[in-house]
């Protein structure tokens, strides 16, 4: 599933693109990539068509674009757009993406969702929503303000955030992101730190590759107690998590298929420089010891098993 990383490198290629722009047709091709959307298609189209842009904002692993309404105006005058007051939400799920392309490209067999857009500068493209497994969606949610009163997620100053984003904690490299708040709730876990690390409602953007390489790169292993790490070792930990998303935003995220692509259907490259995650087999890169995989929440956990041994704790 895309993670902080990936998804941060579809919102800064879409929000060039269709931030100022209105929308001016909406083609849904595939209902099913509605199903988190409170009404018919019809209800979807009929509430996009003619709204503006205003941005393309992330929180974790979450993406929406908040969209104004306009007035109607006289042929050839432009009229006035209210403020935002809801967002389309996108879901990418395990293979959804969102790419930019000419109004008369080729619509590829697996797009679900096309809109039509024309910008003040760029002129007029497509946004097509495409996913292979149907696991994510689109959906138009109501905004709402934020419960510390800073902006909803990155690309936007709005202290506003989708009613289904709202659960959704701040990520390690939000600016609002409160440091001391979550490690003080960290300590407070009664679970493994990676369960910890996965817990969206505790901080979001990581998933399961980032976890692995931020849990190796502070030589933590992935099942340790919370309680029983220290504040100094958390902090360490939570400063890997946010090396590896900046290493792994420079290069593009990571792409192990063709699922996992830009706006203009290029892959990332990060996974040429994975340590722990998918690496099972090979040494680890800093003792030599073969990294291990080991059955964890029906996926994997990738580890060195010298270099993050699993601590004795004290009963909590």
């Amino acid at each position: 599933m895309p993670e902080l990383p990936e998804v941060e490198v579809v919102r800064h290629g879409l929000a060039p693109a269709v931030t100022g722009a209105t929308v001016t047709s909406v083609r849904v091709l595939d209902e099913r990539s509605l199903r988190r959307h409170d009404g018919p298609a019809e209800d979807f189209v009929d509430r996009l068509t003619g709204a503006r842009i205003d941005a393309a904002v992330r929180r974790g692993k979450f993406l929406w674009m908040p969209v104004a309404v306009g007035d109607a105006a006289p042929a050839g005058q432009t009229g006035a757009f209210s403020d935002p007051v809801e967002a389309v939400v996108v879901h990418l799920g395990m293979s959804g993406q969102v790419l930019l392309r000419g109004v008369d490209a080729e619509v590829a067999p697996l797009t679900r969702i096309v809109l039509g857009i024309e910008h003040p500068q760029h002129g007029a493209l497509r946004v097509d929503f495409v996913d292979q497994r149907i696991f994510g969606s689109m959906a138009i949610d109501a905004l709402q303000p934020t419960g510390d009163g800073a902006a909803g997620g990155y690309g936007s100053a709005l202290p506003l955030v989708p009613g289904q984003v709202a659960h959704i904690a701040r990520d390690p490299l939000d600016p609002a992101f409160d440091e001391a708040r979550f490690l003080a709730a960290l300590r407070g876990r009664r679970t493994g730190i990676k369960r910890a690390l996965l817990d969206q409602g505790l901080v979001s953007g990581i998933g399961n590759i980032y976890a692995d390489e931020s849990l190796w790169a502070a030589r933590l292993h992935y099942d340790q107690p919370t309680w029983s790490i220290s504040t100094r070792k958390a902090r360490e930990l939570l400063g890997e998590v946010r090396i590896v998303l900046r290493r792994a935003l420079e290069e593009g995220g990571t792409s192990f298929d063709a699922q996992y692509v830009n706006v203009n259907g290029a892959s990332g490259y990060f996974s040429h420089s994975l340590r722990a995650y998918g690496q099972h087999g090979s040494p680890c890169s800093r003792c030599g010891r073969l990294i291990v995989r080991e059955q964890f929440m029906n996926r994997g956990s990738h580890f060195c098993p010298r270099c993050q041994r699993l601590r004795a704790a004290a009963a909590a």
